[in-house]
């Protein structure tokens, strides 16, 4: 656990496990390198290490991170006089059970526990616990997503619990980024971990026909982690990229992890295409910039080739199951590579737009959906046609105070020349939004019709 971790649990001083290694860059020459491989060593293996620790443990989370943290904390005492090892991530896997075990032995009340670990752990040898291997660190990282991901947790402590124990992010960054105070976000995490231990959440990958409704729970996750950075809910910034960084490192993790599931492809390029938009999607005073206002030569050329690659290799996989494999991520990523095939917004073919949208609808209905497609059919067939389905949704009342929803018909009664109206969708957006970029956004557009 980390230090705010211990707080929100109990006030009692006890030695906090260190955060990431190597806050600080010693001077140039050899420890140097070694500091660098220490920090390259925590983005690249910390979560499949913690995934195998906590297998050796039993389950047990935090017992896992204080055994990691001193793995870290041995690192860097002796990196600089040994040498870095050929195999970090084995090394680190190695000198974290080695310590688990010595806390163990220092406590006579898990005896009993001692006794199981060193029969499980009887002639392991490094060679095994490398990434990639049957039964190594590969395995051990699905049983933790799948742990993480729980539907006994609640959504937002699975977000926190997947960002903290595979991304690694500290609990004040996690804080930081969904804009809660870190004792809230520490006492998320203590609850999700007593959780899993309480309710003896299995610590595997399910199996059979729990698998599909699962793996959809730990998509959802990624996808959640993603939209918060992709847009940010409240605060200055429009986008956090260091949360969008994130989701798709680990979805490109689930992808490598299960080849053979479409919808995994599918969320990695879906979010790869979103992702190449980052640099467009903020104007010069801060605010929101649309598709339509978007300068498209900042698109970053080579994630867009990815997302079409691994797009690509979704429908690969869902030809090979049947026809029902295309799911909503690889119908959303379709959508997106649509508007990433050309780089002059006006040759966007809408109408292929607004079907993957109505084939969306189908096996994915909600009221979200059917707002994009209204704007889709409204930049097809004309604002009115789009309009009329947005006023449908709006007496429905399934999106009230749901900012986009008045921001939509805003913009579309704006096409009309109906600003007094427009003027009132913007007002009425502006009072359901707590994003300053967006807000900065909506407050132009605002002034546009009072021309």
């Amino acid at each position: 656990m980390t230090s705010a971790e211990r707080a929100a649990e109990k006030p009692a001083a006890e030695r906090p496990a260190p955060e990431r290694p190597a806050a600080e860059r010693p001077a140039p020459g050899p420890s140097a390198d070694t500091n660098a491989a220490i920090e390259r060593a925590y983005r690249d293996a910390y979560g499949a290490v913690l995934a195998t620790l906590i297998r050796f443990l039993g389950g047990d989370f935090d017992a896992a991170e204080e055994a990691l943290a001193d793995a870290f904390a041995t690192a860097l005492e002796t990196w600089p006089r040994d040498g870095i090892p050929a195999n970090p991530a084995a090394w680190l896997t190695t000198t974290g059970r080695n310590r688990a075990l010595d806390r163990i032995r220092r406590d006579r009340r898990q005896a009993e526990k001692l006794v199981l670990l060193e029969r499980e752990l009887a002639g392991t040898e490094v060679t095994t616990m490398q990434l990639g291997t049957e039964g190594g660190l590969e395995d051990d990282r699905l049983r933790l997503i799948f742990t993480c991901c729980h539907p006994a947790l609640p959504l937002d402590a699975r977000v926190a619990l997947t960002l903290r124990t595979l991304g690694g992010l500290t609990t004040p960054e996690i804080a930081r980024a969904f804009l809660v105070p870190e004792a809230t976000l520490a006492q998320r995490l203590v609850r999700a971990k007593r959780k899993i231990r309480q309710a003896a959440i299995p610590y595997r990958v399910p199996l059979g026909d729990q698998l599909p409704e699962r793996l959809d729970g730990v998509l959802a996750t990624l996808y959640l982690v993603f939209n918060e950075g992709y847009l940010a809910s409240a605060g200055e910034a429009a986008v956090r990229h260091d949360l969008c960084t994130e989701a798709i490192r680990l979805a490109a993790l689930v992808a490598d992890l299960m080849p053979d599931r479409p919808e995994t492809h599918g969320l990695l390029a879906l979010l790869l295409l979103q992702d190449s938009r980052r640099e467009a999607r903020v104007g010069a005073d801060g605010s929101i910039a649309l598709l339509e206002e978007q300068d498209r030569t900042r698109w970053d050329r080579v994630e867009i080739t990815r997302g079409f690659e691994t797009l690509d290799r979704g429908f690969a996989a869902a030809a090979k199951l049947s026809h029902a494999s295309v799911g909503r991520y690889l119908l959303q990523a379709s959508i997106a590579a649509e508007h990433a095939r050309t780089i002059d917004g006006s040759e966007t073919d809408w109408r292929a737009i607004a079907t993957l949208y109505e084939a969306l609808a189908r096996i994915d209905p909600s009221p979200i959906v059917e707002l994009n497609r209204a704007v889709a059919i409204a930049q097809a067939d004309g604002p009115a046609a789009g309009l009329g389905l947005l006023d449908e949704l709006a007496a429905g009342g399934e999106l009230a105070g749901y900012r986009l929803l008045p921001a939509a018909r805003a913009d579309l009664l704006r096409r009309l020349g109906r600003l007094p109206e427009a003027a009132a969708e913007y007002q009425h957006a502006l009072g359901l939004s707590d994003n300053d970029a967006e807000r900065r956004f909506l407050q132009r557009r605002l002034a546009e019709t009072r021309r």
